[in-house]
């Protein structure tokens, strides 16, 4: 077993468990969604969704399904869980796109046709905060006016140091069931090394500055998973 194998099952038995409290999310995410298709004025046809750090789709696959899409693209840069997430999206109505690749590259690429619609879950943190401010201010020139960004993510609280958050979530993971030492021990490990939430009020900041307006449609009961819906600031 690879790896990347190892990690990903350690990760399935924490979505298994809900820990990290997705389904409450994926329902808080059914209903932004559903709500901005209504304020379009109609469910025609015509979202280009773009889906950066797809993930296997697990929880999410029935909704994008249901929406009026004309076009679907997945991306991660996990090649591996790219077949698990087209076997899920299965036959949908409209064309999928799979890629890997890197969710920073595709926000500062240069795309003269802008989408509709971007959703990340679970990925954003993992860039450095001057990173993410790079992503917010690339993935506003890839947005349509109208368009909007749909972030689900892990954030710290305002006044909260990176060590202050870590100490309270690797707590949390303590106490997680079903995993064994070794796995408990890989994902303490993966927090330290690769987690860099945002501070709320400072990625609001941020977000603002870079031709967004960025609410909070879901938070969490840890104060850590939280849903931010971003919508471009008309020029």
């Amino acid at each position: 077993m690879t790896l990347f194998e190892q990690q990903w099952q350690t990760f399935r038995k924490v979505l298994n468990h809900d820990v990290m409290e997705h389904r409450a999310v994926a329902d808080a995410t059914a209903v932004a969604l559903r709500d901005w298709c209504d304020q379009r004025g109609d469910w025609r046809t015509s979202v280009a969704l773009v889906d950066l750090g797809c993930g296997d789709l697990a929880h999410l696959a029935p909704l994008f399904r249901s929406l009026p899409l004309r076009s679907y693209t997945g991306i991660d840069l996990a090649a591996s869980v790219l077949p698990l997430a087209e076997r899920q999206m299965g036959a949908a109505r409209f064309p999928c796109h799979w890629r890997c690749g890197d969710l920073l590259d595709w926000a500062v690429a240069q795309s003269e046709q802008p989408v509709d619609l971007i959703h990340s879950a679970f990925a954003i943190h993992h860039l450095s905060d001057s990173d993410k401010g790079r992503f917010l201010e690339g993935a506003r020139r890839r947005v349509a006016d109208d368009g909007l960004l749909v972030w689900t993510d892990v954030f710290q609280e305002e006044d909260e140091s990176r060590d202050d958050y870590l100490k309270r979530y690797v707590a949390r993971v303590q106490q997680w069931p079903g995993l064994s030492g070794e796995q408990r021990d890989a994902v303490i490990d993966h927090l330290k090394r690769c987690d860099w939430p945002a501070r709320r009020g400072w990625i609001e900041s941020v977000a603002a500055d870079c031709g967004w307006t960025m609410t909070w449609a879901w938070r969490g009961q840890h104060r850590a998973e939280a849903l931010a819906l971003l919508r471009p600031v008309r020029p």
